[in-house]
């Protein structure tokens, strides 16, 4: 099974590959910290700081302006994002999978991903095309921000 999400981001393929490789514009749009730049073979850690959570991403492949295979935590699921040069413009598609789960599990973890990735390239696109910080990330699951400010 493989979650797939795509879409154009009105911006050169070089700059677009930059957004997930560098943080200080990652932060713009999907985690609120990371412990670096994304290096093949280097392991680092994202954090959403609103829902108090982190994650171990370990970077497989770094082909510039074309991949960035990672893998999250010590799972066996793997992501990979692929950059297509249109013109001036670049095609992103987001691929995960390698999930172990099964039955109903499955289902779960296919549409939360879905949903994450797609959430993911649309706060990408708002922000590279019309330098918009939409806050799609924190705004998702608004509950549980007040539920952890509230401990």
């Amino acid at each position: 099974m493989c979650v797939e999400v795509q879409m154009l981001i009105r911006r050169s393929v070089t700059e677009v590959f930059q957004a997930f490789i560098d943080p200080a514009v990652t932060t713009n749009f999907w985690f609120t910290k990371s412990a670096g730049r994304l290096e093949t073979g280097k392991t680092v850690t994202w954090t959403w700081e609103m829902y108090q959570v982190s994650t171990q991403v370990y970077v497989r492949q770094i082909i510039e302006n074309q991949l960035i295979a990672i893998n999250w935590d010590d799972t066996v699921t793997a992501v990979d994002f692929e950059f297509q040069p249109l013109k001036d413009d670049t095609y992103v598609t987001i691929r995960n999978y390698g999930f172990d789960k099964t039955g109903d599990e499955l289902i779960t973890a296919l549409v939360n991903n879905t949903g994450g990735f797609t959430t993911v390239l649309d706060g990408l696109k708002a922000y590279l095309e019309h330098g918009i910080r939409l806050n799609l990330i924190a705004d998702k699951f608004p509950h549980a921000v007040v539920r952890q400010k509230t401990r």
